[in-house]
């Protein structure tokens, strides 16, 4: 019997998951930043903005953008890598990451747009088997990409693996609200206004419904702390933004 797996609310084979995900991406990429401005009502760039700040990355660190997508985190993290006195160029590795070759290029063209030409490289790759060395890392970020990962626990370990001990990973994803009366809203807002916009706005309905049943199949945010405990990690904890809507998940290789 095959392996199955879930694809919003459907049930799949685990096999067929990642080419389902890069289906729908490849068929958002060209309006992935004008839905995401038109879902959050721009409040997803202020969540972001805390993101990166909370991550304390540094001039001189290798960082690790997995699921880089467009590339608006890593472009976030690249301002704060430049140091005084080298120009606009990132001091140390910003490594920009994803799964999809059209959200990658896409991600590659922001980056080059504003200026980061060196120190930046761009790497196709799976978050369940990275092709970088043990203890090679010094920062992990990944925003709204792990719960399109089929085995996210899988991921969560090569995180682990790939960085140096100290080294830290954050993750910023949509999460359960911790109000009943403000679920239901959301409830309400994912299956009818979000699978609407992205008939209108991108032409694509399906994808946008799959988007928002899969923010419900993930962990919540107890199951997700638990299993970062399980893949190693020290000081992990959680913090809710806007009632639980999105959370930022850290730990911390000992």
């Amino acid at each position: 019997m095959n392996e199955t797996t879930h694809f919003g609310y459907q049930t799949i084979d685990y096999d067929e998951k990642n080419a389902r995900v890069g289906a729908v991406f490849d068929s958002v990429a060209s309006r992935y930043d004008i839905m995401n401005d038109v879902m959050s009502f721009g409040v997803h760039r202020l969540w972001k903005d805390w993101y990166v700040w909370q991550t304390d990355v540094k001039p001189g660190e290798t960082v690790l953008d997995l699921a880089a997508g467009t590339g608006d985190i890593s472009a976030r993290l690249g301002k704060k890598m430049r140091a005084p006195g080298h120009g606009g160029d990132v001091s140390g590795q910003l490594i920009v990451s994803d799964i999809n070759a059209e959200m990658l290029a896409r991600g590659r063209e922001r980056l080059l747009n504003e200026g980061f030409l060196a120190n930046v490289d761009f790497v196709l790759a799976n978050a369940e088997a990275l092709p970088f060395a043990d203890n090679s890392i010094d920062l992990i970020t990944m925003a709204f990409g792990l719960r399109n990962v089929t085995d996210q626990a899988q991921a969560i370990k090569e995180m682990h693996r790939v960085l140096k001990p100290g080294g830290r990973v954050l993750v910023l994803e949509f999460s359960k609200p911790t109000s009943s009366l403000l679920s239901k809203a959301y409830d309400w807002y994912s299956f009818n206004f979000l699978p609407q916009m992205g008939q209108w706005i991108a032409g694509d309905r399906e994808s946008y419904q799959y988007l928002a049943e899969s923010i419900r199949m993930h962990p919540d945010q107890d199951t997700l702390q638990t299993m970062f405990s399980e893949a190693g990690f020290a000081k992990v904890a959680y913090q809710n933004i806007n009632k639980g809507i999105v959370a930022i998940h850290k730990g911390v290789k000992a």
